[in-house]
């Protein structure tokens, strides 16, 4: 498999497929996973997170070559399951039945 993150981040390539470039492809994949799978991904990415803001930051938020762009998007998803990981317990918004968000604006890149 090719590497799709940047070298440094090596370990958090079998996350990699978290890389999803929109809030609704992110909500998704948290609703259709379990709370194993959201727990492997949040122990192994938020470890990394200030590290992966500091090697973003060497780049002009325009000119972020593919491998980070990825790795934003990877930290977006980290975001994203952050509260059903530490508070909730479960993917879902607690007691909000069938009520939903859609976003209208995707953050840039």
């Amino acid at each position: 498999m090719a590497q799709s993150l940047p070298s440094a981040f090596a370990e958090l390539e079998p996350f990699a497929d978290w890389a999803l470039p929109t809030e609704a492809q992110r909500y998704g994949r948290r609703l259709a996973s379990t709370m194993d799978e959201l727990q492997k991904f949040y122990d192994a990415a938020l470890p990394r997170l200030a590290d992966a803001a500091a090697y973003l930051d060497t780049f002009d938020l325009d000119a972020l070559p593919d491998d980070a762009v990825r790795l934003l998007h990877v930290c977006y998803s980290l975001i994203n399951i952050s509260f059903p990981v530490e508070a909730w317990h479960q993917p879902r918004v607690p007691d909000t039945g069938a009520a939903s968000m859609d976003s209208v604006i995707e953050p840039v890149p």
